[in-house]
């Protein structure tokens, strides 16, 4: 699930640091630790932070890279809307003035410690609260990577953010099928070309006709384990559940909820909170993805099921809650990059979490390395194992 070729390129050091590869995790710090991003050398005088969790960490997303490249070659300025904002290389284009918006609670964190103020949205939301007077300039990089439906629903996001006579800069991956989201933005747009290309990545500046903005994909629904699950575009598992979300809810068939204090620890669609729902728990449903939220809520309600759906990066807008059970599925990629701090911080998150008896139940592919982490909790077992796929349970000691 990675994306397209990468260059091959030499990183800057922020000032003050060592040369050489990019830092060590304890050189980097906590997964909760926002630092400076790796910037490739064309990037000089530009800067941008990061932290677990957002796109291209430690670097900066490479489509993201080419933008900013674009842009300040082709000398904008004044505000600009950033409708995929990350860790904030934009605001660093001399002469810009960043409007950042965001729906990862990750780059949020970023963001926000870069001194910006950014707007938590996601595609389809109107923006005209927050600037009633829209930019002149929108940049945007499309997420091929999370399909079809949700690169489509940012296009009609983007069409709908950009004014008539207004330059819409879209970024992607040509390997995640940028050509064909800009052959649809050109439809919308009336206008534009590709004019930037580095190894996959590539960069296409459309300019606004006044035309009706293109109807947004609807969301997708089906039912298991007896509940109605409504699939936002891009989220985890949209249209169907995904083989290791089925055998970790398989593996639990028999497990008692009823009166349990229950974590969805990245809940995606909610399917799992909403089961868990189902069978008398009282669910905390978490995402640091504002769709899968989005989601997520809509899952719940569907099914007329009560829960908590919260926007946090893993449990950091979680306070003083505590749980008798946690349940997750936990990411292993970020973007186009295989990355296991996410999943690893939710290991952590359970143990800050758990009530002394509790238990963590985690799906994981067969390879990945969980288990050790998993011991520092307490007694640890293996529930089931095919297809790929594993089932870990693990009770915090009393």
């Amino acid at each position: 699930m990675t994306g397209g070729r990468r260059q091959k390129i030499r990183f800057q050091r922020p000032a003050g640091a060592g040369q050489g590869a990019p830092p060590s995790q304890a050189e980097a710090g906590t997964y909760f630790d926002v630092r400076p991003a790796l910037l490739p050398e064309r990037l000089g005088g530009l800067h941008a932070l990061t932290k677990p969790g957002v796109r291209g960490c430690p670097e900066v997303d490479a489509a993201q890279a080419l933008l900013a490249v674009t842009m300040r070659k082709g000398r904008v300025r004044g505000d600009v809307l950033d409708l995929t904002a990350m860790g904030g290389l934009l605001a660093s284009l001399p002469g810009v003035t960043l409007r950042a918006v965001e729906g990862s609670a990750p780059a949020l964190s970023a963001l926000r410690a870069a001194g910006l103020d950014p707007l938590a949205a996601v595609p389809g939301d109107d923006l005209r609260e927050r600037w009633p007077e829209r930019a002149r300039t929108v940049a945007l990089v499309l997420a091929g990577d999370r399909g079809n439906a949700y690169a489509l629903a940012q296009v009609s996001w983007a069409h709908a953010c950009t004014p008539p006579g207004g330059t819409l800069y879209l970024a992607g991956d040509r390997d995640k099928g940028f050509d064909r989201y800009v052959r649809a933005a050109g439809k919308a747009f009336g206008t534009g070309e590709t004019v930037a290309r580095d190894e996959g990545m590539r960069v296409a500046r459309l300019v606004r006709r006044p035309a009706p903005t293109p109807a947004p994909p609807e969301p997708e629904r089906y039912e298991a384990f007896g509940v109605r699950v409504v699939g936002l575009p891009g989220v985890f598992s949209a249209g169907r559940p995904d083989k290791a979300t089925s055998m970790l809810l398989g593996a639990l068939g028999g497990l008692d909820l009823a009166g349990k204090r229950v974590l969805d620890l990245g809940c995606g669609t909610g399917l799992i909170g909403a089961w868990a729902a189902s069978r008398g728990a009282a669910v905390t449903l978490v995402d640091g993805d504002l769709q899968s939220v989005r989601s997520a809520a809509a899952t719940l309600a569907e099914n007329g099921l009560t829960g908590e759906v919260i926007h946090s990066d893993v449990d950091a807008e979680l306070g003083e809650r505590t749980f008798d059970v946690v349940l997750t599925n936990p990411p292993f990629h970020v973007g186009r990059g295989v990355v296991l701090d996410v999943a690893r911080e939710f290991i952590a998150a359970a143990g800050r979490r758990l009530n002394p008896g509790g238990s963590l139940f985690l799906v994981a592919n067969e390879p990945l390395p969980y288990e050790a982490p998993l011991r520092a909790l307490g007694e640890g077992r293996e529930l089931a194992r095919e297809g790929g796929f594993k089932v870990l349970a693990v009770t915090r000691a009393g």
